[in-house]
């Protein structure tokens, strides 16, 4: 099979790898190894064990490490893109899905911030998913302006940047966190999601 440029695939894959049982064992593992150790961390061994299976079975289908990691998290970046799509004419309903992706999957906020802080754009795959993402939901903004859903005076740039900043308040700063479950006057995960989309809200406020 010939190497697939987006996971890293060695020809010695097997024919049908996308419903290999092994192959996805794999992913599976990896996704919760990198999420908990980072990309340097990580072990193929431990992870290989986890999966049932051997290191070099990992090779067969993964390069390397890294393209191991990339695979990953190309996967990641495609999961949270589908479940939080952008309406521009609701952005504080944007940042409450992202927040809810976030709260259901630590991981996935780990395991991408692993690859920031280790990789930074030497991963051309991840990287360029990741911007093509970004490039869509930006023009998605300046077309809401265009329409007059968004106040023009923004650059679409810092609004994405700013709504995402804030809704992944919770999942950058788990110590705060863990003091608000103790001394917020309400404690709840439901609270903080609130806190986040009503300052969405005042910065970009729905279209009545």
């Amino acid at each position: 099979m010939p190497r697939s440029a987006s996971s890293g695939q060695t020809s010695g894959a097997a024919a049908g790898d996308s419903v290999d049982s092994t192959r996805e064992r794999i992913v599976a593992a990896a996704q919760e190894e990198f999420a908990r150790y980072g990309i340097a961390g990580a072990r193929v061994d431990r992870l290989a064990k986890q999966a049932r299976t051997s290191k070099e079975r990992v090779y067969a289908y993964f390069r390397s490490k890294e393209a191991l990691y990339a695979h990953v998290a190309e996967r990641e970046l495609a999961a949270l893109a589908e479940a939080t799509q952008m309406d521009a004419a609701d952005l504080p309903g944007y940042a409450g899905l992202l927040f809810d992706h976030f709260t259901a999957r630590p991981d996935h906020y780990r395991l991408i911030t692993w690859g920031r802080l280790e990789l930074g754009d030497s991963t051309a795959d991840v990287a360029g998913s990741l911007q093509a993402i970004i490039v869509r939901k930006c023009e998605q903004l300046r077309d809401a302006q265009r329409a007059g859903l968004l106040d023009p005076a923004w650059d679409p740039v810092d609004v994405l940047a700013l709504i995402n900043q804030i809704a992944s308040t919770w999942a950058g700063q788990p110590e705060i966190g863990a003091v608000a479950e103790e001394r917020a006057a309400d404690p709840s995960t439901a609270a903080r999601r609130a806190a986040l989309v009503a300052a969405v809200e005042r910065l970009f406020p729905r279209v009545k």
